[in-house]
């Protein structure tokens, strides 16, 4: 039976009878491309007319898009660490494992059902954890800032073992794209696959093959509504290492040419995205396979005066998320609320495979066959113990406990974040509701970090005279 073509009933009796009607048909496979550090406003089909993102497009196209899909937070700077870590294990923020070392992870759990399950480019969990989730992993990159054009490390695996540094003639994307279709090719048409392809990008260096033909032009480049040239106080980062990118106050010129190499960069996955999609297409398997395309987290490149991700705006937690595949409604979007370790829990339920014994994802295949139903009803959201955030899809409040400050947005009204309503007297109430619901989900989900601290700082900040230099603290 083809899932694809199969009556939108049929696909919602087949997920209500779980396991047991789909290992009556054929297993559908899933390919799961996790890109790094690309904001959710960042392909054309879903509202930016400056960036070209053909083949983002007709994944949106096929599939659901979900306008309010968002990555909890983080415990370092590093935010794609635990990000990832969550994404594999389905489990929040504060009840992660980074290193996988103890957390089991879905794609192990598809490989124990029965999946060949593969995985090539970054991993940044740790290397010894590659080989308990993947039965095979190729080109895989578990450094940290790294030039793309230039190094990489390639693992061994089964084995776990790496092999040193050495020179790449490709972009590491590109070659982990070469892996994973090269598994599609060789791999056993009778078995149902997971395949993860985790691209490295468009994390900064933003750098592409010079021959690489998408430019943009920098003049052309709007600068992002919520444009600023300094952050209006001390968020508790203001001088990690992505707040140096570039200097203080953010001159709008300089904003616009880091816009047009970071979405040069998306244009350069977009092709590989392309490829894989082509392959998919050229394939007897394309017909029966989820493709999702998600992120592990935005980023600021100018907005509210920041460049990073380490704070807790809308453009630094809200990815994209386009899942397309058997049954899945063709050219949709979806307000529903999820966070990105919610995916995995879904794709399990949609191919018949067990949950991990951890895992604490909510699945929502109910959005996926009507994107009209919601999904989560509020998220929390932690950077660290400096930062803390609650949403339930319209009001959002950001409390800043070493600096005693608390922020709320409507985001029906303003979805930019522009205008602080906390001050307003008819808000008072609100504010006391939320910051109450901040607390209790947050201890729900295992966070214990207090919302207001014992000794506060200045909220005022103004940039340093000199900045700590690479290995310095504060760098």
């Amino acid at each position: 039976m083809d899932l694809f073509r199969a009556p939108r009933s049929l696909v919602c009796a087949l997920l209500a009878v779980g396991a047991s009607a789909l290992a009556a048909v054929e297993r559908p496979n899933v390919l799961f491309i996790f890109a790094d550090d690309q904001r959710a406003d960042t392909i054309a089909a879903l509202g930016n007319p400056a960036i070209k993102t053909p083949n983002l497009d007709r994944l949106v196209a096929r599939g659901v898009a979900f306008e309010r899909a968002y990555m909890m937070g983080g415990n370092n700077g590093a935010t794609c660490v635990p990000s990832r870590a969550m994404l594999l294990s389905a489990r929040p923020l504060p009840r992660i494992d980074e290193k996988l070392s103890r957390d089991e992870t879905w794609p192990h759990a598809f490989g124990t059902a029965g999946y060949a399950t593969f995985m090539a480019g970054k991993w940044h969990n740790g290397p010894g954890s590659v080989g308990k989730s993947f039965q095979q992993a190729r080109s895989l990159f578990v450094g940290g800032m790294t030039n793309p054009l230039k190094a990489k490390i390639n693992d061994l695996l089964p084995t776990g073992k790496l092999s040193p540094d050495r020179p790449c003639p490709k972009h590491l994307c590109e070659e982990a794209t070469d892996e994973v279709l090269a598994f599609l090719r060789a791999r056993d048409p009778a078995q149902p696959f997971f395949a993860y392809l985790a691209f490295d990008g468009p994390h900064d260096p933003h750098i592409v093959p010079e021959a690489f033909p998408v430019k943009y032009d920098p003049a052309a480049i709007p600068l992002p509504p919520n444009f600023l040239g300094q952050h209006p106080f001390n968020n508790g980062e203001m001088v990690i290492r992505d707040e140096q990118l570039l200097p203080w106050p953010r001159r709008p010129e300089a904003i616009r040419a880091m816009l047009a190499d970071y979405y040069r960069y998306i244009s350069y996955l977009d092709a590989q995205v392309g490829r894989v999609l082509d392959a998919l297409d050229a394939s007897p398997a394309g017909r029966n396979t989820y493709v999702v395309f998600a992120a592990d987290s935005g980023v600021a490149r100018g907005s509210h005066g920041l460049i990073g991700k380490q704070n807790l705006y809308e453009h630094s937690l809200r990815v994209p998320l386009i899942i397309a595949g058997p049954g899945v409604p063709a050219g949709r979007r979806t307000p529903a609320l999820c966070y990105t370790f919610d995916v995995l829990p879904t794709l399990g339920k949609l191919c018949g495979v067990g949950a991990p014994k951890t895992s604490e994802g909510q699945e929502f295949t109910a959005v996926l066959a009507d994107p009209a139903r919601p999904a989560r009803t509020e998220l929390v959201f932690g950077y660290k113990r400096i930062q803390k955030a609650f949403s339930d899809g319209r009001w959002k409040l950001i409390r800043y406990p070493q600096v005693d400050q608390t922020q709320l947005f409507d985001l029906q009204a303003d979805p930019f974040e522009t205008k602080d309503l906390s001050a307003e007297p008819d808000q008072a109430a609100r504010v006391k509701e939320l910051l109450a619901r901040l607390e209790v989900g947050l201890r729900a989900g295992g966070d214990q970090d207090p919302l207001t601290a014992a000794t506060t700082q200045p909220a005022a900040w103004s940039p340093p005279k000199r900045v700590p230099q690479p290995g310095e603290k504060g760098f």
